[in-house]
């Protein structure tokens, strides 16, 4: 093991993207530190998980997080950790139907961040480097995101992450911990749930989906990509204190992204050119504007900082992320 390297907690180790960054740590030689809510088995043993959730975080409130010594707690949370990768969230609903969605949000994306981030400062830690979302440059318009845009969040979820950046940067100033920020769109890879998913299954399925006249620019980024981005985030001296945009490195239409998909499932896509308008209409009528204005707008990203102030380029193609997501859900 390379004990030069930092050691890092990992929030959220047992999601999507959590899972996938530790193991990419560990075999990259970190020592890594998993926060769960509970025990998971399908962490590598490697990695010295800590229990305990974060919304019950509190200045000064240890009991949150019991010492449990056969998975891997010794001590403080926050023991011997130089860099911590801030993955947990209340992630977006759609439809959410809560009467106050705003404080849901608020109160782990926000306040437990903003405790989090204290302790570590408190506790010794160099580095924050907090997962953000696209969504706070906006819900999407016809030329590229930047990290010099004028933030525009329009949900609970997206104003909830923009104050918790807004706070981070605050503690940061205060206490000299380096807080790194990164506001990926949609990530895909091996697991995907939700739309992405559904949107493979219709595909295999072969039913016609009539998108094929919408000429819109979409970013996304492959997990394999993000985690490498994460992982040089960790470490870079040049991404202390920096916002960075990550993307794919090229933003697909909806049609073109079906297609890509359909390929790698070796299916044909079934494209009918339905005007744009009659889709929108529909949505309205179904009560789904939002979900049809995320197939027919767009939403891409320049992600040109990150890759001349940290040299990162994508390691994966999105042809090659495609083929390994597909891969992994037939």
């Amino acid at each position: 093991m390379n004990t030069g390297l930092p050691k890092v907690l990992v929030t959220g180790a047992a999601g999507f993207v959590g899972r996938a960054l530790v193991s990419e740590l560990l075999i990259k030689g970190y020592q890594v530190k998993a926060l769960v809510r509970k025990v998971c088995g399908d962490l590598p043993v490697e990695a010295g998980q800590v229990v305990g959730d974060l919304t019950a975080l509190v200045d000064g409130d240890s009991s949150a997080f019991p010492r449990d010594d056969h998975v891997g707690l010794g001590g403080s949370m926050f023991a011997g950790v130089d860099v911590v990768v801030h993955l947990a969230a209340r992630v977006h609903v759609m439809d959410d139907t809560d009467q106050n969605p705003l404080a849901l949000y608020r109160a782990t994306n926000l306040d437990a961040t903003l405790n989090l981030a204290r302790q570590a400062a408190d506790a010794g830690a160099r580095r924050f480097v907090f997962i953000s979302t696209i969504k706070v440059n906006g819900e999407g318009r016809d030329t590229a995101y930047r990290e010099t845009d004028v933030p525009a969040p329009a949900d609970a979820y997206a104003i909830s992450k923009w104050e918790a950046e807004q706070g981070l940067q605050r503690i940061a100033a205060d206490t000299g911990l380096e807080v790194v920020i990164l506001r990926p769109p949609l990530v895909y890879g091996p697991g995907v749930k939700a739309n992405f998913l559904r949107l493979m299954q219709l595909i295999q399925k072969g039913w016609p989906l009539p998108l094929g006249a919408i000429r819109n620019r979409r970013s996304l980024l492959y997990l394999g990509n993000f985690v490498d981005a994460i992982r040089l985030c960790v470490e870079h001296p040049a991404a202390a204190g920096q916002t960075f945009l990550l993307d794919d490195g090229e933003a697909v239409s909806t049609p073109a992204l079906i297609r890509a998909v359909a390929h790698a499932m070796g299916r044909t896509a079934r494209l009918p050119a339905v005007p744009v308008r009659g889709i929108e209409f529909a949505g309205v009528l179904l009560g789904k504007r939002a979900a049809v204005a995320r197939l027919t707008g767009s939403l891409w990203v320049d992600s040109s900082l990150i890759r001349s102030q940290l040299n990162w380029t994508p390691p994966y193609s999105m042809e090659a992320g495609l083929a390994a997501t597909v891969a992994f859900s037939q």
